[in-house]
């Protein structure tokens, strides 16, 4: 088959990955030949998710480490999948149903909105495999895992096991005392209603205002204030009745439950044990709440004095923790002011004898929200306490003072302090709204019980995690840990595997105080609330639609609890349940512990920290004995992408216009480990001309009668001999740095390969080969040589070297499951690689030279040998016609250097050009003089900026870096240009 004058990338890719598939090339196993295992967990991307340019860099080169291990015959296993991600697909559901004119899932109830759930995942949800197949993933797709297969509901072909196995794990985490239910504060979303992890929130620079208010002291009390600057002086004292706070969440003042300060704080030592009135809420129940002392508040930040309002706030709340400060709740879960619970008059009241220091108990049910601003949404609130508070003159105010221009009148007027500057705010992710701590009952992993393994695994290196600086990371989360939130105010999920029940007092059931069941299936919870309960009772489960529990009958009610498990819950589960635990399964056996991880460092804690805690939790074993932390792929700027900015690139956009190998080829050169990528579309534009020279060094050699399939010949012209060695020597480069995670180093060593020393040198080089002696062996060779690039780069860019390995040979089998090449530095000829590298140099050397001194294409030059030692004249006497027509010089002929000649030197010889008559000495001399005046600025400019403190001390250690490589290239080539204007001045 003749092959066409270019790649048409579209027309292959789609062709190629349909044979892929048809022939079920991916498949756990396929092509083993060895013993030896080798496993990877596709990070699973959200079942709602596209393709964007950070799945394409992670799949790439995870891809690449499963068509190398594939090709050098391990069994190896790509697992991929999707994570049901829970918020996400919750949204894409209700607003479809939303833009149908349907009914809320309110209305409809649980079941039938999981139902449309199921429906739409039939539908789309498999939008991000597909993309990730035009990518080239080989990922076993005959394996797709979701993690909420098996789950109650799921329709026909989601059967599986990842439901059973969470609830499973649950339920024995439940039964160890490792996860329980309990109240503590959390990120809460008032769209969607239900609390998010970290990695939910999006943190925003947003404009806000800084209030500050004063709280006067109890009983009309003073004491006197006094400022000092930095070397003790007094710069003020006053008496005051109050002490000063400042808040950017005025509305938050109503839960208060202290003013904090500094213990070294002197201003505050004489009040601190006072108690102080909350500015706000009707005079008759103001609120009394004390002073302390904590090392939260910043003496220098504002007053120092910190409102602590345990409920709405985190650091607050860890301060409300260590000094048993009660937590007061005041919004619902939409973000509104609480109408709920007790009166104001009688909440108040509680919360006075709390502050006093009684013991009130549970303070659920009290709600310091006062009457005129229950059921207000939380920013409209803000607006009336500031009104309040401001017309009651207790905000802090200062003097201004504004001059009529007309009269020139003076009016001092008092006006409220209010600071207006950049606060950062969180955001839901996926909602948009401003994202509010909440005190509300989850449930919770007791995390500090299952991290030591984690962090032991990673010390001792049964766990690796590289780069090295990613486990400063990891350790300090982990070290640092917290409990962990596993619960979701959600329908779509693994809906927790609890019952509650009542309990029992004096004969009747209390639906107010509950029991807790905790069991895999409904049967199980059964019949522990017959041990419970006893024989004589009747165990049923509430139906939400029927009847109100009866205390005094006989039958109890079970109800579930409604809230679903964090997604990250049943994704920390991701390598034992896509393998089929709970069962003891083949794949379990073989494929566990799995070899390597590849994934951002944005997930450190939130993914692999926990899959590394629960995996030894419930199999005693790590899950991965590799982490290969990526960077993160950023504009050709080096800005993070962003669609604010409109930075984004598609990566689907790339594969279109340049194919998919020239992206994947761009992104892996730029995968060095631990920087960023630096992506932009003119890179991805000259890897496409990789493809095409590699395309077009095949389609020469198919015209001068190569073909591939061949041994390994045992060739005698010392151009073949070298070749050999060089493709030797690049594969152990190759195998080395792929070893080492060093993708970079592999794809830059190819392209320096591949495009220079194949597709340039020894193609020149055979040119007069297949007209001789030696064509048969030089066809041969070069066939040989081009299956060994078509392998070596077929994990980077798998559609080109699948379609040149099918075109240029009679194959039993793809190129997908090609032996991998096996060649060592015997395969080295000393004398070929030493008489080639110095024939080469010279080529090299002669071709700068010219170019540099402006010499005419077609000039053809006399090449005079001034000095040559043996080897140099063996290897000239060899090689002359390839030195006389790649360098467009005549035959070498001895001599001396004079007038009108410009030197080239090579190891163990020198030379002279003649170009006196053939160039204008004065013109290039000029031109060379304006180059170097050129590059003698922006070398300057460079300098200067390295030399600036201000610079050196806020760019990046990347952007410093950089700026030096820049200067010192530029060094470089001044040097060679003041070496060829001293040559030009001494002709």
């Amino acid at each position: 088959m003749t092959m066409d004058k270019s790649f048409d990338a579209a027309d292959a890719e789609a062709r190629i990955a349909a044979e892929w598939e048809r022939r079920n090339a991916f498949a756990a196993g396929a092509n083993a030949r060895r013993s030896e295992t080798f496993t990877v967990m596709i990070p699973p991307p959200n079942v709602t998710g596209s393709l964007h340019i950070g799945h394409a860099l992670n799949n790439t080169l995870q891809d690449i480490l499963v068509r190398w291990h594939r090709m050098r015959g391990f069994d190896t296993l790509w697992q991929p999948g999707q994570d049901h991600a829970g918020i996400a697909t919750q949204m894409v559901v209700e607003r479809r149903m939303a833009e149908r004119g349907e009914p809320g899932r309110r209305e409809i109830g649980r079941d039938a909105f999981t139902a449309k759930i199921w429906d739409w995942k039939r539908e789309s949800g498999d939008t991000i495999i597909n993309q990730l197949k035009r990518l080239g993933a080989s990922a076993d797709w005959s394996r797709n895992a979701f993690t909420m297969s098996g789950a109650p509901g799921a329709p026909a072909g989601e059967e599986g096991n990842f439901h059973d196995a969470v609830i499973r794990v649950f339920v024995d985490l439940y039964n160890k005392g490792i996860i329980y239910r309990g109240k503590r504060l959390v990120n809460w979303d008032p769209h969607f209603e239900t609390a998010i992890s970290d990695l939910e929130v999006e943190n925003r620079e947003v404009p806000g205002h800084m209030w500050h208010f004063k709280y006067p002291l109890a009983g009309g009390e003073t004491y006197e204030y006094v400022e000092r600057d930095e070397d003790g002086r007094v710069t003020l004292r006053e008496t005051r009745d109050y002490i000063s706070i400042a808040t950017t969440r005025p509305e938050t003042m109503l839960g208060d439950g202290a003013v904090a300060v500094h213990p070294s704080d002197a201003r505050y030592a004489p009040i601190v044990g006072k108690l102080v009135e909350i500015p706000v809420g009707p005079k008759e129940h103001r609120r009394l709440i004390p002073i302390i002392t904590d090392e939260y508040p910043d003496p220098d930040f504002g007053s120092g004095a910190v409102k602590i309002t345990g409920a709405h706030d985190f650091n607050d709340y860890g301060v409300a923790m260590r000094n048993g400060i009660p937590l007061y709740a005041l919004m619902d879960g939409k973000g509104a002011m609480r109408a709920d619970g007790l009166s104001y008059a009688d909440s108040a009241a509680i919360a006075s004898r709390a502050a006093a220091g009684e013991d009130v108990g549970d303070v659920t049910a009290v709600n310091l929200v006062p009457d005129d601003l229950r059921g207000l949404d939380r920013f409209d609130a803000r607006k009336r306490v500031i009104d309040a508070i401001t017309a009651e003159g207790l905000a802090v105010t200062y003097l201004h003072r504004e001059i009529e221009p007309e009269t020139g009148a003076e009016h001092l007027e008092r006006r409220p302090v209010i600071d207006a500057k950049p606060i950062m705010q969180p955001f839901g992710d996926r909602s948009g709204v401003v994202i509010e701590p909440m005190l509300t009952d989850q449930w919770f992993v007791d995390t500090k019980r299952i991290v030591e393994p984690a962090l032991e695994a990673v010390r001792s290196g049964r766990t690796e995690i590289l780069p090295e600086q990613h486990k400063k990371v990891y350790f300090n989360w982990l070290e640092n840990i917290e409990p962990w939130t596993i619960s979701r105010q959600l329908w779509w999920g693994h809906q927790i595997p609890v019952w509650y029940g009542p309990s029992q007092k004096d004969g009747s059931f209390d639906y107010s105080e509950t029991v807790q069941f905790c069991a895999a299936t409904e049967q199980d919870v059964m019949n522990l609330a017959q041990a419970h309960y006893g024989d004589q009772v009747s165990i049923g489960f509430w139906d939400e639609g029927g009847t109100k529990h009866d205390p005094n009958s006989v039958v109890v009610e079970l109800h579930r609890d409604p809230d679903v498990l964090d997604t990250w819950f049943s994704s920390g589960l991701w390598p034992i349940g896509t393998l089929g635990w709970p069962k003891k399964t083949p794949e379990l056996e073989r494929y566990f512990p799995t070899d390597v991880l590849v994934t951002g460092f944005d997930i450190i804690f939130f993914w692999v920290a926990r899959m590394m805690m629960m995996q030894l939790e419930v199999v005693g074993d790590v899950p991965f004995r590799t982490v290969y932390v990526h960077g993160l792929v950023r504009d050709e700027k080096g800005a993070k992408m962003s669609k604010s900015k409109g930075n984004v690139i598609d990566p689907l956009t790339l594969v279109d216009a340049y194919g998919a190998d020239a992206l994947r080829f761009t992104l892996t050169s730029m995968a060095a480990m631990g920087r960023d990528p630096k992506l932009g579309p003119k890179h991805v534009e000259v890897n496409r001309n990789f493809v095409t020279k590699i395309w077009n060094a095949t389609r020469f050699a198919e015209m001068n009668g190569v073909r591939g399939g061949g041994v390994r010949p045992q060739p005698s012209h010392t151009v073949n001999r070298w070749i050999i060695g060089e493709t030797a020597r690049i594969l152990m480069a190759v195998d080395e740095a792929l070893a080492a995670y060093r993708f970079n180093d592999a794809a830059t060593g190819l392209y320096a390969f591949v495009w220079g020393k194949v597709c340039d040198w020894y193609v020149e080089f055979a040119k007069p080969l297949f007209d001789g002696d030696h064509a048969e062996e030089t066809r041969a060779t070069m066939g040989w040589v081009l299956d060994q690039c078509f392998a070596m780069l077929h994990p980077i860019m798998p559609f080109v070297t699948e379609e040149l390995w099918a075109l240029t040979g009679d194959r039993d089998r793809m190129l997908v499951h090609g032996d991998w090449p096996e060649l060592g530095a015997d395969m080295i000829d000393a004398e070929a690689d030493r008489q080639m590298n110095w024939v080469i140099a010279l080529i090299e050397g002669v071709r700068s030279a010219r170019a540099q001194m402006g010499v005419p294409a077609g000039a053809k030059l006399d090449l005079v040998v001034t000095e040559a030692d043996a080897a140099a004249r063996a290897a000239l006497a060899a090689n002359g016609p390839l030195i006389e027509r790649l360098a467009r010089v005549n035959p070498a002929a001895d001599g001396v250097a004079g007038k009108g000649m410009i030197a080239v030197s090579v190891q163990g010889a020198s030379f002279a050009l003649p170009i006196g008559d053939v160039i204008d000495v004065a013109a290039e001399t000029a031109r060379l003089q304006k180059a170097e005046a050129k590059l003698r600025k922006d070398a300057d400019g460079l300098s200067k900026r390295l030399s600036n403190p201000k610079f050196v001390e806020n760019a990046d250690a990347e952007v410093i870096e950089e700026t030096t490589g820049k200067l010192a290239a530029l060094e470089d080539d001044i040097a060679r240009l003041q070496a060829a204007l001293a040559q030009l001045a001494a002709m």
